[in-house]
């Protein structure tokens, strides 16, 4: 590495500290229902909101009215996603007369979705038209981003309220999340990109002809707005097939940088957002402290181990970014894994072993090392329970967490939501690896090909969406499994949580003592990770070991596949 590599990364992570805090503040304010700066001119659209769903914003709901309003408003995005992809090829805005998706593809890719994956086992440009990339997958790319706002908004309200079944209204949540964060940051994003040269039409793909005589087709779209709100809603699916890495999505070192930052942005500042609205800023400042040195220990692991690659792996920039270095590729596939976003700029097919191991390990934590928008914070949440209940348990202390009790209810909830991600990973790829039909769409043998499998379910099941791209996806098979994985991971959480929120806010609150468990110190912020790493390590160690570990030491050895 050069200084100038780590000036790139200085930069990266300097803009994600100092923006973080400035952005959970205006967070707090707008979720609270404070006066803010964007109020004047969206306010009349929030109110008009209102009036055409017949919500009434005064009115607040219990967890299972909530967790009802949720899953309804997520059942007929489903529905209407899925029924839009089919139809396709009747619908305008389809100037390549593109047929619709068979019944396998668009399950898959309206579950991918409306679960904030974005996973994809087709090409952009040879697959969707404009009107299913912008009224289907760009409306889902907000609202499903708005849907991990809820979730952790009624979580926070659970842990500082006392005494009470309220958690809010969902609708009020949903909607001022993406008036007044989604939307604007969008449409400032959407025109830094457009300036820089990416890419925002709805002309027909243009024919040319190259030096050589022959004849190639330039896809054309309204890229730049879907991107836009891809990174910003931690969702990651490429308008073209080849995502970040090509250059109508992607043109410039500067638009890469944008991109970059607003994989983590919104997710780094919830911390704060959290802090402000459960009265001690010190615990939002631990939870960010703890995805800030996991977050940086993955990436140091990575760089060191695509810069000192073997002699049998020599060309490393195999697979990776060319324009931007192999800096910004292995940057970029940190920090989307971390993020729960699955948007590449390289081929994490390509990443050595053990850097593809990080991207696995970022995903197999939970998603909880920044993670998804809402769903990053609600997922370390859920550690920090656990912590407080362990912690207990050691010295004999009743687990408190913000003054409230932390009891077996709890604890199981905590339990099935950490589990259920984890069962589709693990029963999910063993399935796979059974099947002589799943076995055919490996593109490695070895352990890497074991890897490719074990990748895919991961990332669904932590709702990523990135994939090592050597494993064809668009079968019945993967389609199917992979759907429901992402279905699970997704509400196979939400579920607990909302059940968890709900709890908490029927407890009273206790005064801190001199017997309290702090958890707004350094010793907290170690235990968190020290679970954190405990519950990935024993959970995964095993199946880890069987891809990315052996396929290091053989690699070391000489052995390749």
């Amino acid at each position: 590495m050069t200084t100038a590599d780590f000036i790139q990364i200085a930069i990266y992570v300097g803009l994600l500290v100092a923006l973080a805090p400035l952005l959970g503040k205006y967070m707090a304010r707008v979720f609270t229902g404070k006066k803010h700066f964007m109020l004047p001119a969206l306010g009349w659209l929030e109110r008009l909101c209102y009036r055409t769903i017949g919500v009434d914003s005064n009115k607040e709901q219990d967890w299972k009215s909530y967790l009802w309003a949720l899953l309804l408003f997520n059942l007929f995005g489903f529905i209407f996603l899925f029924v839009l992809l089919m139809c396709q090829g009747f619908l305008p805005l389809n100037p390549q007369h593109l047929p619709g998706l068979d019944p396998f593809l668009a399950f898959n890719t309206t579950a991918s979705f409306v679960t904030n994956t974005n996973w994809q086992s087709y090409g952009g440009e040879n697959t969707l038209s404009y009107l299913s990339q912008m009224l289907g997958l760009g409306v889902q790319n907000f609202v499903s981003a708005a849907t991990g706002f809820t979730v952790i908004l009624a979580l926070i309200r659970g842990l500082s309220r006392k005494s009470t079944t309220l958690l809010g209204n969902f609708w009020v949540d949903l909607t001022r999340s993406t008036l007044y964060v989604l939307l604007p940051l969008a449409i400032i994003l959407s025109v830094a990109l457009v300036s820089e040269g990416t890419i925002q039409n709805f002309n027909s793909y243009t024919e040319v002809h190259t030096l050589q005589g022959a004849t190639q087709v330039i896809p054309q779209g309204p890229a730049a707005s879907q991107i836009a709100i891809k990174q910003l809603g931690s969702n990651g699916g490429g308008f073209f097939n080849t995502n970040s890495s090509h250059p109508f999505e992607n043109p410039t070192p500067f638009t890469n940088l944008l991109e970059m930052l607003s994989l983590l942005l919104l997710a780094a500042a919830l911390p704060f957002t959290y802090g402000k609205m459960v009265g001690n800023i010190k615990q939002g400042r631990i939870i960010f402290g703890v995805m800030l040195v996991l977050f940086l220990a993955g990436l140091s692991l990575s760089m060191y181990s695509e810069y000192s690659a073997h002699a049998a792996h020599a060309a490393m920039m195999e697979g990776k970014e060319t324009r931007l270095g192999l800096t910004n590729s292995i940057l970029w596939s940190v920090s989307t894994t971390c993020a729960s976003n699955g948007a590449v700029n390289a081929m994490h097919d390509s990443l050595s072993p053990l850097s593809g191991m990080v991207s696995m390990v970022n995903m197999m934590l939970g998603e909880v090392i920044f993670g998804g928008v809402g769903a990053g914070l609600y997922g370390i949440l859920i550690f920090v329970f656990l912590t407080v209940f362990i912690a207990g348990l050691m010295v004999g202390r009743t687990p408190e967490y913000l003054g409230k009790k932390i009891d077996a209810y709890d604890i199981k909830m905590s339990m099935v939501a950490v589990l259920a991600p984890n069962f589709v990973v693990l029963v999910f790829s063993a399935i796979a690896v059974m099947l002589p039909s799943a076995l055919t769409s490996l593109n490695n043998a070895g352990p890497h090909g074991f890897s490719e499998i074990l990748y895919a379910f991961t990332s669904a099941a932590g709702n990523n969406g990135s994939a090592f791209a050597g494993l064809n996806a668009n079968t019945p098979f993967y389609n199917t499994m992979i759907g429901l994985g992402m279905l699970i991971g997704r509400f196979g959480i939400i579920v607990p949580v909302m059940a968890i929120a709900g709890n908490l806010a029927q407890k009273k609150i206790t005064p801190p003592s001199a017997g309290t468990f702090r958890t707004d110190n350094m010793l907290f912020a170690g235990l968190l990770i020290t679970v954190i790493l405990i519950v990935g390590g024993l959970t995964f160690f095993p199946a880890l070991s069987l891809g990315p570990i052996v396929e290091h030491l053989l690699m070391n050895a000489g052995v390749t596949f």
